[in-house]
């Protein structure tokens, strides 16, 4: 019978698929035994399933399942249609095709979503009637939110053409060849003489529910972009020059990235910083995927070796990848699928940002790709108390201090006191969220996992800087100055010894620390692992147990998570009267 399946289960393929989609497909929900309530023909994890004139009943339990299916999938969810039971490609006749989706479009628009046809395949089945497999994207917004949201770092050597990818997706034209495009991203005048991003800028693409692209031709302004898209991704440009490496690590660690995409220039191959932002990804396991670019410029021979050069990098045993290169549609639905199932695939794109080749299979890719948590994660954050990490600090004119970054866990509403510190001599400082905005629109409510700038009013800019925390008054936070964590020691010329002065990154913290103590060992030697006792030689810091380590000091360079933590608590002192009552101290 005609059968249907949800994302989970492997791309059709060969029959050799059919066991990892029954795997996959099972993991996510259910028993293996129906549960007695069920119809039998739909199996406990509520993923195939007759569409052809279903009863009234039937119906709504169909729309049901949809709504529960979008719920997990953070409001998206892809439907096989064709597939059985046990993963067997059946395929439809046209007329049942038709039938098919016609339920699916009546069961879409009762939950209030949208559908997609991704992809049809004929399938060789022992019947005279050709026979389709069908898979469909359901969109719909989540109610509590305006748009589904995904955060996707851009790494790469210098001079590879990240930013003139961007701004060749975000604006919606080719480029010149001479860098026209990417002049709306840079922030500086020199990057605009030089040509090379040192800071970190935020980019926008939008998809609406039936996976159209939503930038900024048509004059759209960002506004309009958040209105009309049901998911933005957010790409943060970060620089590829070595000079600016602690700024491309700050964007790695603080921004907290759910996938990288490293751009790789076909006519130089992997140059420069492309192995460090390679590891620098894997280190913080950020899933990466790879865009070749200016293959306008070379010969195919040239992109097959960088290719090939790229492929046998990510199946070395420190990376042990499996690459994929994606060279249609088909190709694109199954890499972003799979990549979200899997971390150790590695899609790989081969387009040109001035000829606009296979731009669009980038575009297929980035719209079904998956957010990486589910609904379930992201609630229980949020039920937890208010975090916002400080990333970035401005004063804009008539609405004074502005503070962008992160809200690691919690909800942060308008009109919300907090208090935001560490201040250098440990204290934490009483404040008020005035207003709040995302994607350069307001917003009225932040919830955890999202990117935002809050304004704080009169707030004095010059008690602020990167790395403080904003949380709830009742959180009580931990500050220290030495901490303790375990680490890898990746690269270092000599031994590593007490004494040591590296720049630490932990989250959004970022700061020189001198090494106070190696337990069990006086020195250590690249590729040794130990904990050590850092201290930080500035100021206390918020950081938490558990959190990834990354530390450098010219050529040195190091990964870990802390371990432990030595609390400092600080006497109340004359800040107090200085800043009215309502200060906070510990």
């Amino acid at each position: 019978g005609a059968a249907l399946r949800g994302r989970g289960g492997a791309a059709p393929g060969g029959g050799g698929d059919s066991k990892a989609k029954k795997k996959n497909g099972r993991s996510r929900g259910g028993k293996a035994n129906n549960p007695p309530y069920l119809p039998p023909e739909v199996s406990s994890d509520g993923r195939r399933l007759k569409l052809v004139n279903p009863s009234q009943y039937r119906f709504e339990h169909l729309v049901t399942q949809m709504k529960w299916r979008l719920q997990e999938g953070r409001g998206e969810a892809v439907y096989q249609i064709g597939v059985e039971d046990n993963g067997l490609l059946v395929g439809l006749s046209e007329e049942e095709m038709r039938a098919s989706l016609k339920t699916l479009r009546r069961m879409a628009e009762k939950v209030g979503a949208d559908i997609t046809v991704l992809r049809e395949r004929e399938v060789d089945y022992d019947s005279d009637v050709p026979r389709k497999i069908t898979e469909v994207l359901v969109r719909k917004v989540p109610d509590n939110q305006q748009f589904l949201d995904l955060r996707v770092a851009v790494l790469g050597n210098v001079d590879s053409g990240k930013s003139t990818l961007l701004g060749v997706l975000t604006q919606g034209e080719l480029d010149n060849g001479r860098g026209r495009a990417r002049l709306n991203l840079f922030r500086h005048l020199h990057e605009i003489q030089s040509g090379r991003t040192s800071s970190i800028s935020f980019e926008i693409l939008g998809f609406n529910s039936k996976g159209e692209v939503v930038n900024y031709s048509d004059s759209r302004t960002a506004e309009e972009i958040c209105e009309s898209s049901s998911k933005m991704i957010t790409f943060i440009d970060l620089a590829g020059h070595h000079k600016y490496l602690k700024t491309t690590i700050f964007g790695l660690t603080s921004y907290c990235p759910d996938f990288a995409m490293l751009v790789v220039s076909a006519n130089t191959g992997i140059a420069g910083t492309t192995r460090e932002h390679l590891g620098l990804a894997m280190a913080l396991k950020v899933p990466f995927f790879i865009v070749i670019s200016k293959v306008d410029l070379c010969s195919k021979a040239t992109v097959e070796r960088t290719v090939k050069q790229l492929e046998r990098i990510l199946k070395q045993p420190g990376c042990n990848k499996l690459p994929l290169l994606v060279n249609s549609d088909d190709d694109a639905v199954t890499a972003a699928q799979q990549f979200a199932q899997s971390p150790n695939i590695t899609p790989i794109f081969t387009l040109s940002s001035v000829s606009g080749e296979n731009l669009d299979l980038l575009k297929v890719f980035l719209n079904i790709l998956p957010p990486l948590t589910n609904s379930k994660e992201q609630e229980e954050l949020m039920q937890q108390l208010t975090e916002f990490q400080v990333d970035e600090i401005y004063t804009v004119p008539e609405v004074g201090t502005v503070v962008g970054g992160t809200l690691s866990s919690g909800i942060c509403r308008e009109g919300e006191n907090l208090v935001v510190g560490p201040t250098d001599d440990g204290k934490f400082l009483r404040l008020k969220v005035c207003s709040i905005q995302r994607n350069r629109s307001a917003c009225r409510v932040l919830r955890a996992g999202q990117a935002a700038t809050l304004a704080l009013g009169p707030f004095d800019r010059s008690l602020l800087r990167k790395g403080m925390v904003m949380v709830s008054p009742e959180m009580n936070p931990t500050i220290c100055s030495v901490f303790e964590a375990e680490i890898v020691l990746l690269f270092h010329a000599t031994t590593f010894r007490k004494g040591f002065q590296v720049t630490v990154h932990v989250g959004n913290v970022r700061q020189t620390a001198i090494v106070e103590k190696i337990h069990g060992k006086d020195k250590l030697r690249t590729g040794e692992k130990a904990v050590v006792c850092f201290r930080f030689i500035k100021h206390p810091e918020y950081l938490k147990i558990g959190a990834k380590l990354l530390f450098r000091e010219g050529v040195t360079k190091g990964i870990g998570h802390v371990t432990d933590l030595q609390a400092i608590t600080t006497k109340e002192n004359s800040l107090e009267e200085s800043l009215g009552p309502g200060q906070l101290s510990f």
